[in-house]
């Protein structure tokens, strides 16, 4: 898929600890045929003075997911979700629930942790077919 300046994306981190993470981004502009240079929303720099841009490459960007409405409590034992948390979205597992909260199972990290629905959405796998 080719993104445009201005596209709003997902990007996914490559970083150790953050691998299958993926932070919105705006694509600012094409660096040839292999390469897109994004702004982020919500990554800071190291200094945390402004919004990070990064080089990516076209396979670690997709598309923002479209929204799926999910009332609270409509979310069942083992669906697959992500959670935004740490200016990211991570992907996990429906674990359980206390009251009105999740608990989400991480399977990149082998964690269990209780999040509120309001920052949990559907998980959606983006799969590129070509043109």
């Amino acid at each position: 898929m080719d993104f445009q300046k201005g596209d709003e994306v997902e990007v996914e981190s490559g970083e150790l600890g953050f691998i299958g993470s993926y932070y919105e981004a705006t694509i600012i502009s094409s660096i040839g045929t292999s390469r897109y240079k994004v702004n982020y929303k919500t990554l800071l720099t190291e200094d945390e003075s402004e919004l990070l841009e990064e080089i990516v490459t076209p396979s670690r960007v997709r598309p923002i997911p479209p929204h799926i409405a999910n009332p609270v409590g409509d979310f069942n034992l083992y669906d697959g979700i992500d959670v935004f948390d740490n200016d990211g979205w991570w992907f996990g597992f429906i674990y359980g629930n206390i009251e009105f909260d999740y608990i989400v199972y991480f399977p990149t990290t082998d964690e269990e942790l209780k999040y509120p629905p309001d920052v949990l959405r559907t998980h959606q796998e983006w799969t590129y077919k070509g043109k």
